[in-house]
């Protein structure tokens, strides 16, 4: 039993240095040994610690297996311990999963089994379950599934969100919880990354731009003394493909480097950071690499379900993405070309009520050039947004379709029709009625039933950006990192839009399926003619001898196409003028 003197001042070097004390009374268990070892920190988790004890809010980016909820409940443990009792701790971990919140309160509880009996510090009998438990210096620990109610009534000291980027419950239950600490106390975000979550991915990326108060602490694989044996570098934009491909990569594509302070440069020069232990673990995810870049990358791109993928996104933004030429009705319409005479536009509408959390959004692309030219969102009522789209689509003489599912876009195409504006898409109608104007179409709907069609909206959505489609809008880029495939069904994030996503991608869907198929009959349809003019051209130099006089069966004229009306079907005739052909007989 140490003196009271030596007691004294081991409490002086415990409280000066939370990873004195971690690393002299705690130990962790080793899987790679299969036993309990002393828990020596490396350096990441010592600034991890650090800034954990210095700041109030804190935000880590973690790889799976990185030790960083070990190292929270090490430091939780001693934060706990030390407190006085005047002043005790309250810890509030929440979860996507109750299993999960309490699976980080058990191994707080572990680590503070393990501190001296000179410390005096036990479990209240009173309070000592799994998931609420109390010591008896006063200090508490909670845990709990996400939810606003998982605040009420408990005011925390310290607040963990575990695994973070996974957690339901959006901007409500982020005001709530730093509502809960707003008159002192810490907050810690924990995870791996979730594509461009609601919760975790906005507060991370604010921090990069110095935007909030959050400290971060990135930890990386390569810098893990666990992982990074034999490590070397590789050339190369994807290092699933290396592990799949390394024959086609030579000596000159590899270096070994195991100076720290040389990383950076070696990752802005294009090389990758290769392992046994990161080949291994590749294998296991199945060369998966959106699990690598969730569970091993850190990165927000890539790693979540996302429809669009990575590259897609990366390219548009960087190469594609424009500030508007000009901005009108309030800042809300974006401008990026006027347009021009002879181009074919589409105009795609999604409608709110106007007071809702969703926006009411149109866009217009040039069919011609594949480009989006217009673009529309804010919060106005459906008759509104008739008059906006009306003045809009008849300056671009767009054809315009409208999403009439839930009702919202009933009113507007009525309105449309009430305007005088025809240029309209009709469900059920096809070919080229489609984009005629037809007296008997007025008792019915303008518009399309979105959700009948989802999947397949969205599968042109995405093929068209695919084969490079020019996305101008910043406001699609957004959402495009939180529009995911949710239970299979492509989907916005909880708390997120994709109405602008939603307007381009009838645009597109209209122009595949309507303008681009009758453009390829119009094709179709002129090369048939083509070949019957042809075959009568080669019938009358036969029955001439080979000479290219013309035939008394078709005349030619300087404005038209003419052709042998006995060869043509007569409801193909009846319908030349279409096509730009027109027909004469002989005493024409």
């Amino acid at each position: 039993m140490p003196t009271k003197v030596e007691i004294l001042q081991e409490y002086a070097n415990c409280l000066k240095s939370p990873i004195y004390t971690i690393e002299k009374y705690l130990e962790t268990f080793d899987k790679t040994q299969n036993k309990y070892v002393p828990f020596n920190l490396f350096v990441d988790q010592k600034k991890l610690v650090t800034n954990l004890d210095n700041a109030n809010e804190n935000i880590c980016m973690k790889y799976r297996q990185a030790g960083v909820s070990t190292t929270t409940a090490a430091w939780s443990s001693t934060k706990l311990v030390f407190a006085p009792k005047e002043s005790p701790e309250k810890i509030l971990i929440l979860a996507n999963k109750l299993d999960t919140a309490v699976e980080l309160a058990t191994k707080i509880k572990n680590f503070l089994r393990q501190y001296p009996s000179w410390l005096g510090v036990g479990f209240d009998n009173q309070k000592n379950a799994a998931r609420h438990y109390r010591l008896t210096n006063r200090s508490e620990v909670k845990a709990v599934a996400t939810s606003t109610d998982a605040l009420r009534g408990y005011t925390p000291t310290i607040l963990i969100f575990d695994e973070a980027a996974y957690i339901e419950g959006g901007e409500e239950l982020w005001a709530a919880s730093m509502a809960s600490i707003s008159t002192g106390g810490k907050i810690i975000l924990i995870s791996t990354p979730n594509g461009f979550d609601s919760v975790y991915y906005p507060v991370f990326d604010q921090a990069e731009r110095n935007m909030n108060n959050f400290v971060i602490t990135k930890l990386v694989w390569y810098l893990d003394p666990r992982y990074s044996e034999n490590l070397k570098w590789v050339k190369t934009s994807n290092i699933v493909h290396y592990f799949l491909n390394s024959d086609e990569y030579n000596i000159n594509d590899e270096v070994v480097e195991a100076d720290p302070e040389k990383f950076d440069a070696l990752i802005k020069d294009g090389y990758k950071p290769c392992s046994p232990w990161l080949e291994g673990m590749a294998k296991k995810f199945k060369y998966d690499g959106r699990l690598l870049s969730q569970e091993i990358f850190c990165s927000f791109i890539g790693s979540g379900d996302n429809v669009i993928s990575e590259e897609i996104v990366k390219k548009m933004e960087e190469e594609m993405v424009t500030f508007p030429i000009e901005k009108q009705v309030g800042g809300g319409l974006w401008v990026w070309k006027q347009p021009v005479v002879g181009n074919k536009y589409i105009l795609g509408a999604d409608i709110s009520r106007g007071d809702s959390e969703d926006f009411t959004t149109f866009s217009i692309i040039d069919f011609d050039n594949r480009e989006q030219v217009v673009e529309y969102m804010g919060k106005i009522p459906p008759d509104i947004a008739a008059e906006i789209i009306f003045k809009w689509a008849t300056l671009y003489n767009a054809f315009v379709v409208v999403d009439i599912t839930g009702g919202m876009g009933v009113a507007t195409s009525r309105k449309l029709q009430e305007l005088g504006y025809n240029n309209l898409y009709f469900d059920g109608i096809k070919g080229r009625d489609r984009l005629t104007f037809n007296p008997k179409n007025t008792d019915k709907i303008p518009g399309i039933n979105f959700n009948n069609k989802r999947i397949l909206i969205v599968q042109a959505f995405e093929e068209e950006l695919r084969n490079s489609f020019v996305i101008r809008s910043q406001r699609i880029i957004n959402e495009l990192r939180t529009f995911v495939y949710i239970n299979g069904r492509p989907d916005h994030m909880k708390g997120q839009h994709d109405d602008c996503i939603m307007a381009m991608a009838m645009c597109l869907y209209v122009a595949r399926t309507s303008f681009a198929s009758l453009e390829r009959v119009d094709k179709q349809t002129k090369a048939m003619l083509d070949s019957w003019v042809n075959t009568s051209e080669q019938t009358n130099n036969n029955t001439n001898g080979g000479n290219n006089e013309k035939s008394n069966n078709y005349n030619y004229s300087d404005d038209s196409v003419e052709y042998n009306k006995s060869k043509v079907p007569q409801h193909i005739r009846d319908n030349m003028w279409l096509y730009g052909v027109k027909p004469r007989d002989n005493n024409g």
